[in-house]
């Protein structure tokens, strides 16, 4: 008899633990959690998970989320888990991805290196991702760790043809992203623009050109992570002095920082934003201007595809 998988998360993650768990055939976990009066957290897990296949939903939206992931794979394994499955909607640290300056330290390469020690499971550890900002960072793993990079490329592109007029072009906010946003428009037949940028100082640049003609077209810029704004507003407004006509946003991650997404809506250059619900904010945040799309079937889809 096969036995059904057992879905944990952290508290931050209820809301998509909870869609994972409407859609798939698998059993939800239950945890116990409080503080104490010093802060100090108090995790107890409630369901049994001997010989069983564990999957543990959390993003690493902060460092107190991230060592609660830790503490809780550690605590699933040591409880004697046979397999744990990892699922980072979101990955952060991806600002410090790599030193620049003498005696920077690389985030994501130590949170990488923490994870990757968690002990083995029989069946081994398995991570899976979400559009990572830095295509790099899985490489920072380390040990006997399986990794499973999943691209969000079916929302985004059902996402584009609902929202935009056919000949419609799909955009970034600059050249970084170009190659993944020419494989979004090569898949659906149109055409791929970005904007070059010239630095004026550390903190300030401007759009210097266009790629592409986006003259009387619907634009659509990819983005695949928002946080301030500021970035996606000055392409926005390059595309619209080029003649475009409406200009809409999809975005995997949407953290949409220090009231991002008001000032986007005020910008009053983007007609729509679009974001999966691989953050909490997102969530949080939507309403008529912005859309989430739940990153939930992808995850039932991988961890049925996954063969322990």
């Amino acid at each position: 008899m096969e036995h059904k998988k057992i879905i944990f998360s952290i508290p931050s993650y209820a809301y998509l633990l909870d869609k994972v768990v409407a859609l798939g055939d698998f059993d939800r976990g239950e945890i116990e959690l409080r503080l104490f009066p010093d802060g100090e957290r108090y995790q107890r897990i409630l369901t049994s998970v001997n010989g069983k296949e564990v999957v543990l939903i959390g993003g690493t939206i902060s460092d107190g989320d991230t060592l609660e992931i830790y503490d809780l794979a550690y605590a699933l394994i040591k409880y004697g888990a046979k397999s744990i499955h990892l699922v980072f909607p979101y990955f952060g640290y991806s600002t410090m991805e790599r030193a620049v300056n003498m005696g920077e330290v690389v985030t994501a390469k130590s949170r990488a290196v923490m994870f990757s020690s968690l002990p083995r499971t029989s069946l081994g550890n398995n991570f899976m991702f979400f559009d990572l900002h830095s295509e790099g960072i899985p490489h920072y793993f380390e040990g006997q760790v399986l990794i499973n990079h999943v691209y969000c490329k079916p929302i985004i592109i059902n996402a584009a043809r609902e929202l935009a007029d056919d000949g419609f072009v799909m955009a970034c906010t600059d050249a970084g992203r170009a190659k993944w946003v020419e494989s979004l428009a090569n898949e659906m037949g149109v055409n791929a623009a970005f904007v070059f940028k010239r630095r004026i100082s550390g903190e300030k640049t401007e759009v210097t050109s266009i790629s592409a003609d986006v003259e009387d077209k619907d634009v659509v810029i990819y983005d695949d992570m928002v946080r301030t704004g500021g970035s996606l507003i000055n392409a926005a407004k390059a595309y619209k002095a080029a003649g475009a006509k409406k200009i809409y946003t999809i975005s995997t991650h949407g953290l949409f920082t220090d009231n991002a997404l008001k000032r986007i809506q005020d910008s009053g250059v983007i007609e729509k934003v679009i974001s999966t619900d691989t953050h909490p904010n997102s969530i949080a945040l939507q309403d008529g201007f912005l859309r989430v799309e739940s990153i939930a079937p992808l995850i039932v889809a991988q961890l049925k595809s996954l063969v322990s």
